[in-house]
């Protein structure tokens, strides 16, 4: 009798169905990530000083509503201390990345929840994967409260947004993608195996969040802008005349200079975790991963380098930003095929842990 209840419930989970939902949701991040850079290097986080989840999705309509808007900005400090004088025409250049940014958070905010229901109500989310498809939707909904958050810290005192809540904002947005990503790829995996993160794989992942950490701090404090010379910071490998915070360890977060070295060489120690995992997943058959994270990493240090010596140039920032979260996905997909190449713990009748914290296999 078990049998044939579960029999019904198992033939309509549609795991790809599912898995191509998730990978949709990853794009429009990624799409997040590259207009939120935008956002940044244009100085337009501020421009819309009001968090209306919905209301918000009007943009201003008439004569009145933009001079209201444009109002509400000139009574913040980024305003009266450092664009006083700027023009109606001028607000609107900035007032439009941002209220890009948050429709493009508004659109995934649906396309997490929408479809979600629709799966869940259908019982097309194969077993096990029902609170991983929640937590995706509930990570998108704290990813937008902490963007307001961040933005928060811009209006009173500061003249900018402060650098720590943006790298929480940005780093909780690439955790939410590589997540997203590793539960679409158990969903393609044969009858839906959850896999489990192989080690070389989760240091790889830990090196680059750091770096990633490291070049919010850049962004959020304008570090890019410190020196314009690679590989040289002036004539020094580190200015040593450069000023030094107290305590010490300040200089690690708010010092722009010691922001920017840690960044220009912690990518080496990126790209050494990364050239590990690509040859560990090239020997396993996963050549394509292997090229792919080769490519990214490569190229993602070239931009680092060309953001620098260009004087932080829009273009190649925005591409610089845009490669991060392409790199992301290279190794979370090369670690997704080097643990699928492994003996799966659950096809050992072992069990399995999907890509959650503790979630190691010793590889």
């Amino acid at each position: 009798m078990a049998g044939m209840i579960a029999a019904p419930a198992l033939s309509r989970a549609r795991p790809r169905a599912v898995s191509n939902w998730l990978l949709t949701i990853c794009v429009l991040i990624f799409a997040m990530v590259v207009v939120g850079g935008i956002t940044r290097l244009t100085e337009s986080g501020l421009s819309i000083t009001e968090w209306k989840p919905i209301t918000g999705a009007i943009p201003p309509l008439t004569q009145a509503q933009w001079e209201h808007q444009f109002q509400l900005y000139q009574r913040i400090p980024e305003y009266q201390q450092l664009n006083r004088g700027m023009t109606l025409t001028e607000f609107k250049n900035i007032f439009f990345w941002e209220w890009v940014h948050r429709q493009l958070g508004r659109v995934i905010g649906l396309v997490a929840l929408l479809p979600l229901i629709w799966f869940a109500a259908r019982k097309a989310i194969p077993a096990g994967y029902g609170w991983r498809t929640a937590i995706i939707f509930l990570g998108v909904c704290v990813q937008g409260a902490i963007g307001w958050w961040m933005v928060a810290s811009g209006l009173s005192e500061r003249t900018d947004v402060s650098h720590v809540r943006l790298a929480v904002h940005l780093l909780t947005a690439l955790l939410i993608f590589a997540y997203t990503l590793w539960t679409a790829l158990d969903l393609r995996s044969p009858e839906a195996q959850p896999r489990r993160i192989p080690t070389i794989g989760l240091w790889t992942l830990g090196a680059l969040f750091v770096q990633l950490l490291f070049g919010a701090y850049v962004a959020g404090l304008d570090a890019g802008y410190a020196f314009s010379t690679w590989p040289l910071m002036g004539s020094e490998l580190y200015p040593v005349g450069a000023p030094w915070l107290e305590p010490a360890l300040r200089n690690f977060v708010d010092n722009p200079i010691t922001v920017q070295f840690i960044h220009r060489w912690w990518a080496f120690v990126v790209l050494a975790f990364a050239v590990v995992l690509a040859r560990r997943v090239k020997r396993a058959g996963g050549r394509r991963e292997s090229i792919l994270v080769h490519a990214a990493i490569g190229t993602q240090i070239l931009l680092g380098i060309a953001t620098l010596l260009t004087g932080v140039a829009l273009h190649v920032a925005v591409a610089h930003q845009a490669t991060a979260a392409l790199l992301l996905a290279s190794i979370v997909a090369a670690a997704h095929r080097l643990a699928s190449a492994s003996a799966s713990p659950v096809e050992n009748g072992m069990g399995a842990t999907p890509l959650v914290p503790g979630a190691v296999a010793g590889r």
